[in-house]
């Protein structure tokens, strides 16, 4: 019977029909668990999210589990929340369930987890965000470049007063946008930054920081805004819209990540557009790679953004 269930092409069709009455009359079904426990590891791939409210991961999930499905591995997805604790303990249950890799999407991810699965021998590559060693692979976009180009764009719009909205600096997505749009500013001493920080990264989380944009006096809001993703880009546009603030003429927006519904705005939204669907796909190829070959298979792989101009920021037809 174990030829049948592991070799089925070199039992006898004869054989094969007697094996498969006696698996109906016996009522048996194969202990995975079991020929995992004996393999070391299991066809499960497991995917670690730093949030789902955003579509873009979720369009990154989508990919990675269509080629999981193509390597012949189950993708179990979960996400961290932005919680440090949450994820080692997700980390911490992968081990344990022998997983064949892991994908770490969060972006803030701490050492004793990267150490752990090292340790532990698990292919893992982390997404959107920098190996700091040659442990792992990575497949990150250039965020700092996306957000440079952000901002030089509302630059170059004539916004003269930008604000940076939403997120984190422990959040490594986060930090690195931060960074493009502060080295925008700095390459232009006529314009000032500041950091409009959320809790989130959600629509919700725009509008409470629209609201508070919105109740500034006129001359002491924001001429341009740098959203950190296009989920808080959209709610922030939601509200000035309904307080009869003008955009692009009152206050350019741009958004970050380029999802569904930039295009669908309550006034187009331009965005820096980061390919959910190479990021994924090229996830699970990392550490597939890494899982067949070891340590030579690591790289970092960096996909390029670009900046996809839409109404909310253009305030002249002849600036770019």
């Amino acid at each position: 019977m174990s030829k049948y269930l592991n070799t089925p092409d070199r039992v006898s069709a004869g054989k094969t029909k007697l094996i498969r009455k006696a698996i109906r009359d016996l009522g048996y079904v194969r202990n995975d668990a079991a020929r995992q426990l004996r393999a070391g590891h299991s066809n499960t791939l497991g995917f670690v999210a730093l949030e789902l409210s955003n579509p873009y991961f979720a369009d990154v999930a989508r990919s990675a589990e269509r080629r999981a499905a193509q390597k012949g591995l189950v993708m179990v997805l979960v996400s961290s929340n932005g919680d440090r604790e949450r994820e080692a303990q997700y980390v911490d249950l992968l081990i344990q369930q022998r997983v064949y890799g892991v994908v770490l999407a969060s972006g803030m991810t701490q050492d004793r987890d990267l150490d752990l699965l090292f340790d532990r021998g698990i292919p893992t590559v982390l997404l959107d965000a920098y190996a700091k060693s040659d442990r792992f692979s990575s497949a990150r976009v250039d965020d700092y470049l996306g957000a440079k180009q952000a901002v030089d764009h509302l630059i170059a719009q004539r916004c003269r007063s930008i604000a940076f909205v939403g997120g984190e600096d422990s959040v490594h997505q986060i930090a690195e946008r931060r960074r493009g749009a502060r080295a925008a500013v700095d390459a232009d001493g006529g314009v000032t930054l500041e950091t409009i920080p959320t809790e989130e990264r959600t629509i919700q989380a725009g509008r409470d920081a629209g609201e508070a944009i919105a109740a500034r006096a006129a001359r002491q809001r924001p001429d341009g805004i740098f959203g950190a993703n296009d989920s808080i880009a959209i709610g922030i546009m939601q509200v000035l819209v309904g307080k009869g603030i003008r955009i692009p003429q009152d206050i350019a927006i741009v958004g970050y990540d380029d999802i569904d519904f930039a295009t669908s705005a309550v006034v187009p939204l331009t965005t820096v557009r980061r390919s959910g669907e190479l990021l994924g796909r090229a996830a699970v190829d990392l550490m597939v790679d890494q899982a067949e070959f070891g340590s030579p298979a690591v790289r970092d792989m960096v996909i390029q953004p670009e900046l996809v101009v839409r109404a909310s920021s253009l305030r002249s037809s002849k600036a770019s």
